[in-house]
């Protein structure tokens, strides 16, 4: 069941958490965490990972040679600081890359179920995620959108509210008809 949510967009209740879609910009988001769709060095790059290396500031970028001095793994998960954004933490993921032959919608999955045992670690309640492995990466957009609600709506979690973020209106009314059924 769907309501309007004033200035954010749509949110439906789920069994663990509220998931709510939200047309905006992910670095923008004011929630404890918000997630960085990664490459797998952690050095920053284009994307999503551009923006939030961008916006945040050089401490992700230090904080990310710190904790991964030798990259993230595709379809794990680790945090670091925010620096300059509005949330408290950065969660960390990299998505398969669909272009490059990596098909095995189970890393994309994980993606998703790592974050959200990450933001149970640090204790966060509120985690915002980009649509992971849909843009530079070419992950076809319905799938992603399916593996990304299936996923959030399924996995047992101490995170109350998640949130979709979508970079344009297509996007956001894809994700919305998916949560809609």
């Amino acid at each position: 069941m769907s309501r309007r949510t004033a200035g954010i967009g749509r949110a439906w209740k789920t069994g663990w958490m509220e998931l709510t879609v939200v047309l905006g910009d992910i670095t923008k988001q004011r929630v404890d965490a918000v997630v960085n769709a990664a490459n797998n060095a952690m050095r920053g790059g284009g994307g999503v990972d551009g923006a939030i290396h961008r916006a945040g500031g050089p401490a992700i970028l230090s904080d990310c040679i710190a904790r991964f001095p030798d990259g993230l793994a595709t379809g794990d998960a680790g945090w670091t600081t925010a620096g300059a954004l509005p949330s408290r933490w950065v969660i960390h993921t990299v998505g398969p890359n669909y272009r490059a032959g990596q098909r095995d919608r189970a890393l994309l999955v994980s993606c998703y179920r790592r974050c959200l045992e990450v933001a149970d670690d640090l204790g966060a309640v509120s985690i915002a995620f980009p649509l992971i492995s849909a843009g530079v990466y070419g992950w076809p957009k319905e799938d992603a959108i399916a593996a990304a609600v299936e996923t959030l709506t399924s996995t047992p979690t101490q995170v109350q509210a998640a949130r979709l973020v979508a970079f344009d209106q297509p996007t956001f009314d894809q994700i919305s008809s998916r949560l809609q059924g």
